[in-house]
């Protein structure tokens, strides 16, 4: 089985003249995006704070955090994304493919465009008739 890519544009959300094309690969195991510190740098995206991370050795790491703008087929969307050092991999995250409205299609390993889903909580029933949605 091959790996599925993406070919995204990143930009600065404060100033979208500043760009970049990327392919990356999408890591649905990964929370957020990772992309190369230096590339961040280019665009003049800041970090905003730290995080610590658990690798798949189990192992703790903490790296620099901030936010950038993801495009793919035409859908933008503002995600957290990792300032990846040297040697990390630099990934598209489930964080922005939620934020995109994207899944990976399970038999063509692409992404496509999925639908949001409404989650209704705290929802009372009233009225022995009659089936009444209401938030309590």
């Amino acid at each position: 089985m091959g790996e599925t890519t993406a070919k995204v544009r990143l930009y600065n959300p404060h100033d979208p003249s500043k760009y970049l094309d990327l392919e990356l690969i999408v890591d649905t195991g990964s929370t957020y995006t990772w992309i190369g510190h230096s590339r961040l740098e280019k665009l003049n995206i800041k970090p905003m704070g730290r995080r610590r991370f658990r690798t798949i050795e189990g192992k703790i790491i903490e790296r620099e955090i901030g936010e950038a703008i993801i495009e793919y087929l035409g859908e933008k969307a503002t995600c957290i994304i990792v300032f990846a050092e040297e040697n990390d991999i630099e990934v598209l995250g489930v964080t922005a493919l939620k934020n995109l409205a994207l899944k990976v299609d399970p038999v063509t390993r692409k992404l496509r465009k999925a639908e949001a889903v409404l989650v209704l909580r705290d929802l009372c029933f009233h009225d022995d008739d009659f089936i009444v949605y209401e938030y309590c």
